[in-house]
């Protein structure tokens, strides 16, 4: 048998027939209870040289002039300035949940000109504002920058990751608390991260079973309602319990993922077959040049010229049938692919041809 050429990833839902309990906290979360975007724009100094290009980014300059002016210099009107060690950036990074004035969080500051590289560089202090407009942190501090970018004088470059991006950790000061309703009304709602009638049932059944009859009803698939005390402080010891009950989570719909690009093919353990035949084969076709030499006679007055020929082979790879039986799962399903030792564009091409013949249990889809 030779090796599987293709990269076979093997999704395991479930790791046995029965299904393993998880924490009520890694199968939902709570409403209201999220982080939030923010983004803010920036500059950059203190390059060695990396920056923007200042003729291409006039941006950068204007940002460069309003700054300087806030701390009363000003540029000349029409003044060349050359700006090769600053960059003009964006910032962006998310405020957890119930992050407090004080605290810090960390940022990604990206290029948004033409700068070679952040390596080195310092941001300098600039506001992050959230989607309504108001400002909830400020940034500043050294870059962290993964990558690296190396130039020679004959034109000769090597790149390793994204020198124009970079991280600072801790790198914005919290200066606004978003509101949340975690402390309101006298219930809370549990949203599912994935969601399943199975796993909504089995969770209202654990809270019912807990805490008594009524106090957890489910919504829809994706969501429960859960009756809570509205004393703060009880409502912590409350959650406290809740998310750390055992549930059951109910079985995921059985898929096949293809991703067209890499040739990496998932399949879910709950996959099946009906009963079908296929057949893998390959026909190869070789088409090779060996032009020749024509040499005319002696004093025939003919030219020399060269001659095309072609040789054209065909081989065709037998491959045998395999078949499928019902109710075929995934580990013979894999046994077979093996042993006709598939290719990734033909493994994909079988399951699209089962999925069309009406064979294939599962959703099929391709990324």
């Amino acid at each position: 048998m030779r090796p599987c050429k293709y990269l076979l990833v093997l999704a395991l839902l479930l790791s046995s027939a029965v299904a393993q309990a998880e924490r009520l906290k890694d199968l939902a979360s709570i409403q209201g209870v999220r982080s939030n975007q923010l983004i803010g724009y920036g500059l950059v100094v203190g390059l060695s040289g990396s920056g923007d290009q200042t003729t291409q980014t006039p941006f950068t300059v204007q940002t460069f002039n309003n700054m300087l002016a806030q701390f009363g210099i000003k540029v000349p009107v029409g003044g060349n300035v050359q700006l090769k060690n600053v960059a003009a950036v964006s910032i962006h990074a998310d405020l957890p949940a119930f992050a407090k004035p004080g605290q810090t969080i960390d940022i990604t500051v990206s290029s948004i000109g033409n700068a070679k590289s952040l390596r080195g560089g310092s941001l300098l202090m600039a506001p992050m504002k959230g989607v309504d407009g108001n400002v909830y942190a400020i940034a500043q501090g050294n870059l962290v920058v993964g990558g690296f970018d190396a130039e020679g004088g004959d034109g000769s470059r090597i790149t390793v990751n994204i020198p124009s991006a970079g991280r600072i950790p801790s790198g914005a000061t919290v200066e606004r608390s978003v509101p949340s309703g975690f402390d309101q009304g006298n219930s809370l709602t549990l949203n599912l991260n994935r969601p399943d009638f199975t796993t909504a049932k089995h969770i209202v059944d654990q809270i019912n079973e807990l805490l008594g009859p009524g106090v957890a009803q489910a919504i829809d698939a994706g969501s429960v309602r859960v009756s809570a005390p509205l004393d703060p402080n009880q409502r912590v010891d409350y959650l406290s319990i809740l998310e750390n009950l055992e549930v059951q989570a109910g079985q995921a719909v059985a898929k096949v993922i293809i991703n067209s690009r890499t040739g990496t093919i998932v399949i879910g353990q709950n996959v099946r077959v009906q009963p079908a035949a296929v057949t893998h084969g390959s026909l190869t076709v070789t088409i090779t040049e060996d032009p020749i030499v024509s040499q005319p006679g002696a004093l025939s007055g003919g030219q020399t010229a060269v001659v095309p020929r072609s040789r054209v082979d065909a081989t065709q790879e037998a491959k045998p049938m395999f078949r499928f039986g019902p109710g075929t799962t995934l580990d013979e399903i894999v046994r077979a692919v093996n042993q006709v030792g598939a290719a990734p564009s033909d493994l994909m091409a079988i399951l699209e041809a089962l999925k069309q013949a009406g064979a294939l249990q599962a959703d099929l889809i391709v990324i």
